[in-house]
């Protein structure tokens, strides 16, 4: 009664700051790639605009409101829920220098979700990023094509004089294209794509960086793009769908290209850490999904030294949970010389990475994170790559603050350092 009560509220203040203010709303959703999609259009747009975007987790019901509202959660406390209501309600009349454009992510952890946020936050640009052939958050999904359908409900959202920027190299995105009324921005590595990216390299300068490169044709126009410590194919992607923006907001393509060399990854999104014995980690542990995963180990697989994958249960997947560990582990067996397998899904993960040639002195099993943690202190050597990955709940975060070589700092670059999840 009482969260039925507070979404209701939210909503009637977040529609009426929204009406006072009419920002320009960008949306922005799909099973992979939401987050740093979001902070590289983010990325793109405060150069020219003030610029507002979810923190945290906010891109549901409660969240996205509060984003609206620039406040944050108020948790089990009554009283910070009426500062929230009281300070959201004077802001209607009067806030000083409200952001032009809002960045607004946009999740869907069940049916009705996505059409819930559409049916007061109307978007002049949503952006789909991809779906994939197991998407995550599918466990109140009878089938990925559900999932795309609920997806899809913010591009049908949009009106004529609207954009839809759409992740071409996804079948079930592409599709999206013909259920809008609004104009279409598409992108992808494909041909006869709106914005391509080509000639896709990811190289090691030194043993500390890696350097992601590739180049952009728009309307006949080639611009490379050349990013320090940004990895992975999925990144490419953030980086299109915020050029893609950039452009329908009347930023010229060599303006975009600088801006973004300012873009860098939340914490927990496929970053380097400095390790004990001087390796280095690549911390992914943020959340996990299939694609995520077989994008991390591609990642893994270019750069040099002995590789160790740690990585954690895959949650929320359904009845595809075993379909993809056992894809995943496949891949592991032809990418890294250990494995450490953390959470009871991720058994069949470590199965298939023995199955497919991975010695049994190779993988070792943890059920929880921290065990993991103190095994690998002892195992790693000097020079190692450990790439470490799973699902919010697995807590694989727990790792790298093991493993890391400035714990210090774990709050600054770690993800789910808060009080709350401490």
């Amino acid at each position: 009664m009482f969260k039925s009560l507070l979404i209701f509220s939210l909503r009637i203040l977040a529609q009426a700051t929204l009406w006072r203010y009419k920002p320009c709303i960008i949306g922005v959703t799909g099973s992979v790639g939401k987050t740093s999609t979001k902070e590289a259009i983010f990325t793109v747009l405060r150069r020219k605009f003030t610029v507002r975007r979810n923190i945290k987790n906010y891109n549901n019901e409660l969240g996205v409101p509060l984003t609206i509202l620039d406040e944050e959660t108020g948790g089990r406390s009554f009283w910070h829920w009426l500062k929230v209501f009281l300070v959201g309600f004077f802001g209607i009349f009067y806030t000083k220098n409200y952001p032009e454009v809002l960045v607004l992510e946009m999740g869907a952890d069940r049916i009705g979700d996505i059409s819930y946020l559409t049916s007061f936050v109307k978007c002049y640009i949503g952006v789909v990023t991809a779906i994939g052939e197991i998407p995550v958050h599918v466990e109140f999904f009878q089938s990925v094509s559900q999932v795309a359908r609920e997806k899809s409900n913010l591009v049908r959202s949009l009106d004529k004089d609207g954009w839809a920027v759409l992740n071409f190299d996804d079948e079930r995105v592409r599709i999206m294209a013909n259920q809008t009324r609004a104009r279409i921005f598409s992108y992808g590595f494909s041909e006869n794509v709106d914005l391509r990216a080509s000639n896709f390299e990811q190289y090691t300068e030194d043993p500390n960086e890696v350097v992601m490169s590739f180049k952009v044709d728009y309307g006949g126009n080639t611009v490379p793009i050349r990013l320090r410590n940004i990895l992975g194919r999925q990144q490419v992607y953030a980086v299109l769908a915020a050029v893609a923006v950039g452009l329908i907001s009347k930023i010229n393509l060599v303006e975009i290209t600088q801006a973004l060399k300012d873009y860098q990854p939340l914490p927990g999104r496929l970053r380097f850490i400095k390790g004990i014995k001087n390796s280095l980690i690549l911390d992914d542990t943020y959340n996990a999904s299939p694609s995520a995963m077989l994008a991390a180990l591609d990642v893994l697989r270019v750069i040099p030294g002995r590789k160790i994958a740690a990585l954690g249960d895959m949650l929320e997947l359904g009845a595809f949970t075993e379909e993809a560990h056992r894809q995943v582990g496949a891949e592991v067996a032809k990418t890294a010389d250990m494995l450490l397998a953390v959470g009871e899904r991720a058994i069949f993960l470590a199965d298939e990475a023995r199955i497919n040639g991975m010695s049994a002195d190779k993988v070792s099993y943890f059920a929880s994170s921290q065990g993991a943690g103190r095994f690998l202190q002892d195992s790693i050597r000097e020079g190692d790559i450990i790439l470490v990955k799973g699902s919010q709940g697995v807590r694989m975060e727990k790792i790298v603050k093991e493993i890391m070589a400035e714990p210090e700092r774990a709050e600054e670059l770690l993800v789910r350092q808060e009080a709350e999840w401490q």
